[in-house]
């Protein structure tokens, strides 16, 4: 540890083989009785225990946050008392169902996330000063536009850029572009994330799509839907105006169940035209009042906006919504 211009002492930690340096004598006061604290056990620690524990006190329960870093609920709380251990303080309260932060849990959570910010940026800066285009680029984007728009174009890709590698992720929820879970997000509606550059890049048209056989042997029409918890959505919003009073025969929060289903004669679906024209066994149905149409945004955080495979990678993107 070391003092800067007087200031607080400042921590080296070791993840993987990197270094991380952060002062947090930038973030804190010198007299602080929890830097203080740091001070003196800090350097005990596993940065990969206080990024676990940062993920739990984000996310509020142990199964989110192993979701969020893609590990079992038994690794968060096996890495959150390694800190406990290491830093001689109770971080959190441990209930039959439930685990809920101290008050130190608290004031060390604050700490991790202003860290876990600033290295997330030495990350990102040193990402956009590479000049090559190699390297990989996290992608997310809803599960079907990755499907059917973005990975069947990959090669082109691929034969352009050769040292270049595409973590493609179909995710229905807005991944973080700050917490760099993604480094190009794809999204259906205006992200409206701090320090990300959007841009809109295309419109994507929906209809109603059924089979001839479902249409020619039922006078009644039923009508293929979301769950109840995505209600709020255009999408079904959309449905319900269309169905009336129609009965619902199938629920499902996966587009792709929705299009099998139609396409097998289950019922009336709405899906995005790049979906239903490409099922021959499907036909597009006339509509009531205005059509559905989606806006689709591409975000990226704004230090990676300028890195060269960033923007190969985006540009690659918008072709694919040609």
């Amino acid at each position: 540890m070391s003092d800067v211009a007087g200031m607080s002492c400042g921590f080296i930690f070791y993840s993987d083989g990197q270094m991380f340096a952060i002062l947090l004598a930038l973030l804190y006061k010198r007299n602080s009785p929890i830097i203080n604290l740091a001070c003196e056990k800090m350097h005990m620690f596993d940065w990969e225990d206080l990024r676990h524990f940062n993920a739990f006190a984000q996310e509020k329960s142990l199964s989110a946050a192993a979701r969020r870093l893609n590990v079992d609920h038994a690794t968060i709380a096996r890495r959150v008392a390694a800190l406990e251990d290491a830093l001689k303080l109770k971080l959190v309260e441990r209930r039959p169902r439930a685990y809920f932060l101290t008050a130190d849990g608290e004031r060390i959570a604050e700490l991790g996330k202003r860290m876990e910010f600033e290295s997330l940026a030495v990350e990102r800066t040193a990402s956009a000063g590479q000049s090559v285009i190699a390297g990989e680029v996290a992608v997310s984007a809803p599960p079907n536009m990755a499907a059917f728009l973005i990975a069947p174009r990959l090669s082109k890709l691929r034969a352009k850029h050769p040292a270049l590698h595409i973590r493609l992720d179909g995710d229905t929820r807005n991944v973080s572009l700050v917490r760099r879970e993604a480094d190009i997000a794809v999204r259906l509606s205006r992200p409206v994330d701090d320090d990300v550059v959007v841009r809109k890049i295309a419109t994507v048209p929906f209809s109603l799509y059924a089979t001839p056989a479902y249409l020619a042997e039922h006078e009644k029409r039923s009508y293929i839907a979301y769950g109840p918890s995505m209600d709020d959505t255009p999408q079904q919003v959309w449905l319900q105006t269309q169905a009336g009073g129609a009965s619902i025969v199938l629920r499902s929060n996966d587009l792709a169940v929705q299009a099998a289903a139609a396409a097998t004669g289950v019922g009336i679906a709405v899906l995005p035209d790049f979906m239903g024209s490409a099922d021959p066994r499907l036909v597009r149905l006339p509509h009531v009042g205005a059509e559905l149409v989606r806006e689709v945004w591409i975000a990226v955080h704004n230090d990676l906006r300028r890195a060269p495979r960033i923007q190969a990678v985006m540009s690659f993107l918008v072709d694919c919504f040609d």
